[in-house]
């Protein structure tokens, strides 16, 4: 004590600022005092907290908190914490506005096509032409105009300008209440994350941002920290900082090493507190927030904002320039070579498309591209036919001159076609693509949060349709994780159940409650039932959870043991991890000796035993021979009953020669075993049947697990992932790599290739071998096509596998933030059966946009072919502009709107997935479209040559410009909206069903939007008018255009009993990416993916610290500014949460 208060001593009186200081809120620290704290680190930020505070103690009573007891929970302090060192959360980015979505919107080519033709007929039908038209210009303008006529002609430009509002404004407000949609969820995730802080001595969990400086926080595997703390005591902490520092290392942290802890990094192993110093926008993460700053401009004002708040109150700007430059050299490493590296990826990333374009974005994209081409050179055929058409019979049959007076009125019928030209082309480009796949998505979406699905990436919900593997975890996936010790095996003796504890030595017991007791977490517990008659909560670790329930049963308590040692007497702690497969602990003994307990897979640490414990609790031999003997009739018992075996063991240390405790292997070794218990994990019930379900769908189902592989066996028979007399692979994680490495120890792919088709169960599996089995999935190319994979995972080493998945499931109650942040989508529940749900939307998604091209691609075709061969004919479409936007609206936005809004059903689980290569549309849409396009030409080709004849009725045809709508052509219009109203319904199904009607009253949107289209309809015709060009229709003419409309469903009858088989002639369209289209950027993230697997995992983050590193160092300048706009703005929106939610 006597060092402590010499350095308080020498504290005081150091500059001047601090005199003043310690009157700001009472608290011994001023914020800038601890910002500049948390930028040292190592033996620098030891050095400065022994200068400053004497030791961490120190710290905390500035602070005035108490690091065994933490705050007390008091309202007043915690506000009063809140004002003066701020609060823990970190503004996002301002949404973009509705009018720059609707800006956006507009900027699409078909649009601004459609505009410009807009704007010139309206300029061209307020210029008057200039006199009156002589004979000279021949009867092309079309003798009697009535005046108001002749006045209407800027209808049509007006009407086109309306319907482009329409369409930007529908867009617009789609992308508004998507990022709405996107907010909430994010702020919903924020909200869901928690972190365990100690206040009145109590534990509790409170959530992220209501966290102060002062706060006691207990750290633990799998944590994203959630603010700067240091480090008051830790057991076995390593930090990932990857993603501050680049260096893929994990780095040890010790209260007497290095405890300074960061925001923004995980926990990858281990356990402990910190005291928080820095939170929200003051914290390493908010620091950089602050420095990019939310909007392009303020970039710069903001940069120097951030340095003088760097420079921290007047005298130590220099200090914090040092300091500047001491965090530039410690992250020197980014400017190496490596780090170059990564710049030239980064580089080449941004050329190579996002791989965020899915499968379906893919094939849509070139669909799309297809059909507009194919609409253009239509459209520039029309055009040029009429023109030709039109100056042949002028100039030439009729001999005409060109005279400069006629000029304006040729203008005006070449002004004519060009519309139509465009009207042409608008029909036939499916603008309303992107509209359906938004709506089914962001309704999908939607509706999967009830089906406990929280979708972080939107395309994942449609790649969830063509999974063709899953590879599941086992415990909490399968399984319900509320385990129990059921058998156990003590004192040379099975016992079948919980023995009694009268049955145990007193050594024995003793031994036992003391190795569980002390050798646990210390935040695992298990507490009382929330209601009566329910079962006790298990808190924490759910095996370690198991084994104190174990305790309870031998009528012992835990608390007291843990009372008498607690968590700071603890000597050293070995915590679990992937590669030990055990836990350790150390505690002094009163005599000065030590003694080790430990715990873990029984196979693994049975191998470390040499005595064991006999009935009277003496120690005896314990040789290979009685190990093999134990392992037969003990644990592969157990094992075979799908349990999980855990051994318990102890290690007595004498005082004289203190082991060296970093030598672990020798330290856990001659170890005396107490017991061998075995725990039960139930299956869910809910899973067998949703596993059935899956490879009925022509999903294949693989478990790995960390289990032992008779546990892992007896499970995956019980879930129905393995049948007996079938042909399968149950491999532990030893035997696998054998399989798939070649003599130098590399995988290869073909060996591969041999072993995943037929595995079902890999056991004993670590991280890494889930991440290779993964990839060598997705790269295989033995099948017919690339294997689709999704994968779950809840651990902090199950990042990469999720990363590399196609779809990545974590666990939402189990998950670690590691996890989360990598996956795309979160299971809320924890249960395998979302994952089915999640298929079921996917298949839906894919199939509500089949169905929206298969309608829609019939409206393309007829209305194109009728407005191409109607303008050769009789120079002039049969469906004018407006008409033609009409139908756009109805086929685009309502009947995207309609049937991408389907609800899934059962029966998209009893088809094979379509895989990636499958063209969007099938043959057997072909064979619809085609067919339905068939029927509607002939109606209309007949009603338009020989209609006027049937309905007693003028012709339409041949009418001069600016004539008034004829009952003929509306007939026509009308005639065709009828067939693509009843067209939609025979659109509901895709793959040749017979009952277009099935569980169409589900639907409510759809009932609607067909009811509502109707209605417009009928008024549109019958009071349109000169806008529309439509003229009343009687009712016996509405009643034939109904009839004709409904001969739509028999004909779809009729299509149907055309086997598809039959008609090799079709070809089906939109065919996924080429293999080399997507190769070079996957090979691209392949090469580095093992071996800076974590870093992989947050790349985004990392270019945040990247960031930090150069406007650190390079903050003037235009290079800087361009760094921020090119290549971190875009970027923070990804990291904007702990884990953030994609567009």
């Amino acid at each position: 004590m006597g060092d402590m208060a010499n350095s308080s001593i020498e504290f005081h009186p150091k500059p001047q600022q601090q005199r003043e200081m310690p009157h700001v809120g009472g608290f011994g620290c001023t914020l800038a005092e601890l910002r500049n704290l948390m930028e040292l680190r190592g033996v620098e930020a030891l050095q400065k907290i022994q200068e400053a505070y004497g030791d961490v103690s120190g710290l905390c009573r500035r602070l005035k908190t108490s690091p065994t007891e933490g705050l007390a929970d008091n309202t007043n302090d915690l506000e009063k914490r809140r004002q003066i060192y701020g609060q823990n959360f970190i503004p996002p980015k301002q949404p973009k506005t509705f009018l720059q979505l609707v800006w956006e919107a507009l900027q699409d080519v078909t649009l601004i096509i459609l505009e410009v033709a807009a704007i010139v007929s309206l300029g061209l039908s307020f210029y008057a032409p200039p006199g009156e038209e002589s004979e000279a210009c021949g009867n092309v303008s079309g003798g009697a105009e009535d005046e108001g006529e002749a006045e209407a002609g800027w209808i049509e430009g007006a009407a086109i300008l309306l319907s482009v509002i329409c369409v930007v404004l529908v867009t617009a407000f789609n992308d508004w209440s998507k990022e709405k949609q996107f907010r909430g969820l994010q702020s919903r995730i924020e909200q869901e994350q928690k972190f365990t802080v100690i206040r009145n001595g109590q534990l509790l969990q409170v959530p992220v941002a209501a966290l102060v400086v002062g706060d006691i926080a207990q750290v633990k595997y799998g944590d994203l920290l959630p603010a700067d703390g240091v480090l008051i005591q830790g057991n076995d902490l390593k930090i990932d900082e990857s993603s501050l520092t680049g260096e893929s290392d994990h780095v040890r942290k010790s209260a007497d090493k290095d405890p300074m802890l960061l925001s923004g990094t995980h926990v990858m192993e281990g356990s402990g507190r910190m005291v928080v110093t820095a939170v929200g926008v003051n914290s390493q993460t908010g620091i950089i927030f602050t420095l990019l700053g939310a909007g392009g401009e303020e970039e710069e004002k903001k940069d120097k904002k951030g340095k003088q708040q760097d420079g921290a109150m007047d005298s130590s700007q220099i200090r914090a320039k040092k300091q500047d430059g001491a965090v530039a050299m410690e992250m020197q490493p980014l400017k190496s070579a490596e780090g170059g590296e990564m710049e030239e990826r980064e580089k080449k990333k941004a050329n190579v498309p996002k791989k965020e374009k899915s499968v379906l974005q893919g094939k849509l994209t070139k669909l799309a591209v297809q059909i507009g081409k194919a609409g253009l050179v239509m459209s520039a055929i029309t055009v040029i036919i009429l023109v030709l058409y039109f100056v042949i019979e002028t100039f030439v049959v009729d001999g005409r001159v060109w005279l400069a007076e006629c000029t304006p009125v040729y203008v005006q019928y070449f002004v004519k076609f060009f519309i139509i030209g465009v009207t042409v082309l608008v029909v036939a480009v499916p603008e309303g693509l992107p509209l359906a796949v938004t709506i089914s998505l962001a309704y999908s979406v939607k509706k999967m949060m009830k089906d406990n699905n929280l979708v972080r990436h939107l395309d994942a919900c449609e790649t969830m349709g063509n999974a063709t593997a899953i590879c599941s975890d086992k415990t909490g996936t399968l399984t319900t994780n509320r385990m129990t010790v059921v058998q156990s095996y003590l004192g040379d003796t099975h016992y079948k159940e919980i023995p009694a504890p009268s049955a145990l030595t007193p050594k024995i017991l003793d031994l036992l409650v003391h190795a569980i007791s002390i050798n646990s977490a210390y935040t695992t517990k298990i507490l009382p039932p929330e209601k009566e008659g329910a079962l006790p909560r298990q808190v924490g670790n759910k095996t370690e959870c198991a084994l104190l329930g174990f305790v309870l049963d031998l009528k012992r308590d835990f608390q007291p043991v843990r009372e008498q040692i607690p968590e700071d007497k603890l000597y050293k702690v070995y915590t679990f991890n992937s590669v030990r497969k055990s836990m350790s602990t150390v505690i002094r003994m009163p005599d000065g000796g030590f003694r080790l307990f430990s715990k873990g897979a029984s196979e693994i640490l049975l191998k470390k035993c040499t005595n064991i414990l006999n009935s009277n609790g003496e120690l005896r031999g314990f040789r290979p021979r009685d190990r093999d003997d134990m392992v037969k009739k003990i644990i592969e018992p157990m094992a075979c009953d799908g349990l999980r075996t855990i051994c318990i063991a102890y290690r007595d240390f004498s005082a004289i020669q203190e082991p060296d405790w970093d030598n672990e292997n020798e330290v856990v070794g001659e170890l005396t075993c107490i017991a061998v218990v075995g725990i039960e994990d139930p299956v869910r019930p809910e899973v067998p049947e949703a596993i059935r379900k899956c490879q009925r769908a022509g999903i294949t189902v693989r478990m790995v697990t960390g289990d032992n592989i008779n546990t892992a066996r007896a499970i995956a028979a019980k879930c129905g992932i393995i049948h007996p007399g079938e042909d399968f692979l149950c491999l532990e994680g030893k035997e696998f790599n054998r399989r798939i490495r070649n003599e130098k120890g590399e995988i290869e792919q073909e060996r591969l290739d041999k072993v995943w088709p037929k595995l079902r169960v890999l056991a004993r599996s670590s991280p890494t071998d889930k991440h290779t089995l993964v990839k060598g999935i997705i790269d295989s190319t033995t099948g017919e096509q690339r294997q689709v994979v999704a994968v779950t995972g809840d651990g902090t080493n199950d990042g990469p596998a999720l990363k590399k998945a196609d779809v990545g499931f974590a666990m939402g109650i189990a998950g670690t933030d590691v996890a989360k942040e990598a996956s795309d989508i979160i299971l809320t529940d924890d249960n395998f059966t979302s994952i089915v749900k999640a298929v079921m939307w996917g298949r839906n998604v894919y199939d509500s946009i089949s169905k929206f091209l298969q309608f829609q691609l019939t409206v393309n075709v007829v209305a194109v072919i009728v407005a191409f061969t109607g303008a050769c004919i009789t120079q002039d479409s049969p469906l004018k502009a407006v008409q033609m936007l009409w139908v756009n609206l109805i086929m685009d936005t309502f009947a995207s709107l309609a049937l991408a809004t389907e609800p899934p059903t059962e029966s998209l689980l009893l088809r094979k997935p379509y895989g990636r290569d499958k063209p969007l549309i099938s043959r057997t849409m072909m064979k619809n479209i085609l067919g339905h396009a068939v029927y509607q030409l002939t109606i209309i080709f007949t009603l338009l040559f020989v209609g006027e004849l049937f309905f007693d009725i003028d012709s339409g045809r041949n009418a001069p410009l600016h004539s008034p709508p004829s009952e003929h052509y509306t007939i026509i219009f009308n005639t065709f909206v009828m067939m693509q109203l009843f067209n939609e319904i025979n659109a509901r199904k895709i793959h040749g069903e017979r009952n277009v009607f099935d569980g169409i009253f589900s639907n409510p949107i759809f009932c609607t939007i067909v009811l509502g289209t109707f209605g417009i309809q009928i008024v549109i015709v019958q009071f349109g008018g000169k806008p529309f060009s439509c003229s009343p229709l009687s009712t016996e003419q509405w009643l034939w255009c109904l009839f004709v409309g409904v001969g739509e469903l028999v004909w779809g009858q009729v299509i149907a009993t055309i086997p598809t088989s039959q008609l090799k002639c079709l070809k089906e369209a939109g065919h996924g990416p080429g293999k080399d289209e997507m190769t070079d950027e996957e090979l691209a993230e392949g090469e580095e993916e093992i071996d800076h697997a974590e870093r992989e995992l947050r790349r985004g983050q990392i270019l945040w610290f990247r960031g930090l590193n150069r406007i650190q160092t390079q903050a003037t300048g235009p290079r800087f500014l361009d760094l921020v706009n090119h290549k971190i703005a875009p970027r923070i929106s990804e990291a904007c949460t702990p884990f953030s939610v994609a567009k």
